[in-house]
């Protein structure tokens, strides 16, 4: 599932704060990594630099990640490097596509992190037409604390919402929080409020103090029954149920409990680009401190 992961480069420390996340996945995995700098043209006459940034990343990568090995396994990490020239997106998502890579684990860049993406950024193009999960670590305003060796991918966010769709995350999770011995939250956010479409416009309702305890009944028994088969496999996982906003109630608990990444899937027919819509995983992505890992729903389409 992991065994190829994907880190694109630019040369810049921005680009490279993906690297401890990858470097701790392959430690403890035993991942290939594979770093890959587009070039623009073939005609660049930095070419020689930018190979010589690369075996500097290889090298430094490959330290880095064998820290996290066992030394008793005696294995060795494999770091490679490739350049491409085109299009920054297109080569990446297409090398992700032949390659059979695992995952792509890319940094958000500039000040307005995610704002920069609907202007057309290599990292939004890039999450829009991968069919491979994506790991997305914010460069700018992320929690300083996220960044220490003990606390990268230490506690998982994993968001659900009682549909098979939300639950196609699991799979993922499962192989990094037994590796990792990670603690694993299942949190759902139950609206306390609704809202029909009428002729004359949105109506809103709260729902009855028996409603609530209904569905509140009705969450926890679904989260256990998922923390269950997880303890059945040796892995920390525990319930947490939640009223409000969803955006707003994932990106506040993240904080809250310095989660080191939240983990959910993109929905419906038409994949990511629900998230110009104002979708939950785009507003956390947009808002949020916490690095996000998000994983295609089945029969979802790229654009």
């Amino acid at each position: 599932m992991y065994e190829r992961i994907l880190v694109p480069l630019d040369g810049s420390e921005l680009a490279q704060i993906a690297l401890p996340y990858a470097q701790k996945l392959a430690g403890v995995l035993g991942s290939q990594i594979i770093l890959i700098y587009i070039s623009e043209s073939a005609d660049d006459r930095y070419h020689h630099m930018h190979q010589f940034y690369l075996q500097q990343m290889v090298e430094a990568t490959k330290q880095n990640a064998e820290r996290y090995l066992d030394k008793r396994e005696g294995r060795t990490i494999k770091v490679d490097s490739v350049i491409l020239v085109g299009d920054p997106a297109e080569e990446i998502v297409n090398y992700a596509g032949k390659e059979d890579i695992g995952l792509i684990v890319m940094s958000t860049h500039g000040r307005s992190g995610i704002k920069r993406w609907a202007m057309g950024s290599v990292a939004d193009k890039v999450l829009r037409a991968a069919k491979q999960p994506m790991a997305i670590i914010r460069a700018k305003g992320a929690r300083p604390d996220m960044l220490g060796e003990r606390n990268i991918l230490s506690k998982i966010i994993v968001t659900l919402d009682g549909s098979k769709e939300s639950e196609a995350v699991i799979p993922y999770i499962e192989e990094l929080a037994f590796k990792l011995k990670a603690e694993v939250i299942l949190l759902q956010v139950i609206a306390p409020d609704y809202h029909i479409y009428a002729a004359g416009g949105p109506e809103y309702g709260v729902y009855a103090e028996q409603q609530i305890e209904s569905m509140n009944k009705f969450a926890r028994d679904y989260l256990e029954g998922i923390s269950a088969r997880l303890k059945q496999r040796e892995i920390v996982a525990k319930p947490e149920i939640m009223f409000g906003t969803a955006a707003e109630t994932i990106i506040n608990f993240a904080d809250q409990i310095n989660a080191s990444l939240v983990a959910m899937t993109t929905h419906g027919r038409s994949g990511v680009s629900r998230w110009a819509l104002g979708s939950v995983a785009e507003r956390v992505l947009r808002v949020g401190n916490t690095p996000l890992l998000l994983v295609r729903t089945p029969g979802a389409t790229t654009e």
